[in-house]
């Protein structure tokens, strides 16, 4: 084969190489298009099952805070008797229980949200507690009434949660 004949094959299949490579291209192009239209059809199905359950999980968390706020918890949870340390830890142990019975909603939650609901739940905690070693507090309707007077000075931290938990479902939905 001459010089010429090799170039004169070179020309005839250089135009089918472009089209090959075109066609190559534009294949891969439609292949990706299509991956990504399969993958947004799939989480648009998901999105209907899961947004249901997300909201029904921002619900129980919405109900678990006003369950441990403290003004309800006080009125829901009465002492057994006139003991201070019996009735500071029974009203602990209400809290610690309504938090267990919810676990497995933060799986539904961004971790930001779930940390929020912890921080409020820790905060309630803390306050029953600092409560109880104030001097003047001897008994378990004295630990209720300076409580009740120490919200009267603050926001209560479950308000501060409800407030980030609707936020958190305005964006959801």
């Amino acid at each position: 084969m001459t010089d010429i004949n090799l170039l004169q094959l070179l020309f005839n299949i250089l135009p089918a190489v472009i089209v090959g490579l075109i066609s190559f291209y534009f294949f891969q192009m439609h292949t990706t298009n299509e991956e990504k239209r399969r993958l947004f059809s799939l989480r648009q199905e998901n999105q209907k099952i899961a947004l249901p359950i997300k909201l029904q999980a921002f619900e129980r968390m919405a109900l678990f805070l006003e369950r441990i706020s403290i003004g309800k918890l006080l009125l829901r949870v009465k002492p057994k008797n006139n003991d201070l340390e019996g009735y500071e830890n029974l009203l602990v142990q209400t809290i610690d229980q309504e938090f267990d019975h919810n676990l497995a909603q933060q799986i539904y939650l961004t971790s930001e949200c779930w940390n929020v609901i912890k921080t409020s739940k820790n905060a309630t905690i803390g306050i029953i507690r600092r409560t109880a070693k104030q001097e003047g507090v001897t008994n378990a309707d004295e630990l209720r009434q300076q409580i009740l007077n120490a919200l009267m000075d603050q926001t209560a931290p479950t308000e501060a949660a409800l407030e980030y938990i609707k936020k958190e479902v305005r964006n959801t939905i």
